[in-house]
């Protein structure tokens, strides 16, 4: 089964969702990803919920084009964290038709983190859309065993975790860990490649997951392995933000570089995957 490719919105991010539709369609891609809220203060994001004008240009782009909008970005659960000021971010979704939205956990307090997944997940319940926890290694929820235990508290059809190959890499994640994930909380995963050995401090982490990520088998991520575990055309989102390399050989060598690498990895994938 081939998986559907999809543009994650780190990846391109200098670009507004109405233009990086046209890339999507112009390199192969099924789906994309937008970011609606930033993921630090003070760095990029498009909050199409909050301007019914470039929402609506959006939807009638939409309307004319084989491209969907799979995930948006980014719910940050902290410790003030309150459901009811996503309302507009979920309505928005819906109009769009995405399936996810990213969900990353700050809080540090694990019994009030897992009370705002599960609030979360019942409010993109109503919505149909999933609230993906990411677990990424310098979070509150570090490892995919992290992200099940949180996961597991919650109730209905929104429960998800997002895998994301760099993370797995840089995380104490083993690929039982990952076989470990109910199969029905898989709704795409992304994917990248990374340095090796992986960076010691967080800061460095970040940095290069914000900067610096590798193509696809260019790196000393276990990709195939880690692919192997999960189910078999699973929606892939390549989030692969590197502004010097996409800089040096332009977006759309950059764009068709990373699907072609992408497709090879899929293909050394065993194809007894899907457990």
């Amino acid at each position: 089964m081939t998986a559907p490719l999809g543009l994650a919105a780190l990846t391109v991010l200098d670009t507004a969702p109405l233009q990086q539709v046209d890339l999507a369609e112009k390199h192969g891609f099924d789906t994309i990803g937008i970011r609606l809220l930033p993921a630090a203060p003070g760095t990029t994001a498009y909050p199409l919920h909050e301007d019914e004008g470039a929402l609506d240009a959006l939807i009638r782009r939409l309307d004319d084009s084989p491209i969907e909008v799979f995930d948006l970005e980014i719910i940050r659960l902290g410790a003030d964290f309150d459901p009811k000021s996503y309302v507009s971010l979920l309505e928005a979704g819906a109009r769009l038709g995405a399936k996810a939205v990213l969900v990353g956990g700050d809080d540090r307090d694990r019994s009030r983190l897992t009370d705002s997944y599960a609030r979360l997940a019942e409010l993109c319940a109503q919505y149909g859309i999933v609230a993906g926890l990411e677990f990424m290694p310098w979070t509150a929820v570090p490892d995919a065993a992290t992200a099940v235990e949180i996961v597991s508290q919650a109730d209905g059809p929104a429960r998800s975790v997002l895998v994301d190959g760099l993370h797995v890499g840089r995380s104490s994640t083993t690929l039982d860990d990952l076989a470990a994930i109910p199969r029905d909380w898989l709704h795409y995963a992304q994917m990248c490649d990374g340095s090796v050995p992986a960076p010691a401090d967080d800061a460095e982490l970040i940095r290069q997951a914000r900067e610096e990520r590798l193509v696809p088998g260019s790196g000393g991520i276990p990709l195939a392995d880690i692919w192997s575990t999960l189910p078999a055309g699973l929606p892939v989102s390549i989030e692969l933000p590197n502004e010097p390399l996409r800089r040096a050989l332009g977006t759309d060598a950059w764009l068709a570089r990373l699907v072609a690498a992408t497709r090879e990895v899929l293909a050394q994938v065993p194809a007894a995957t899907g457990r």
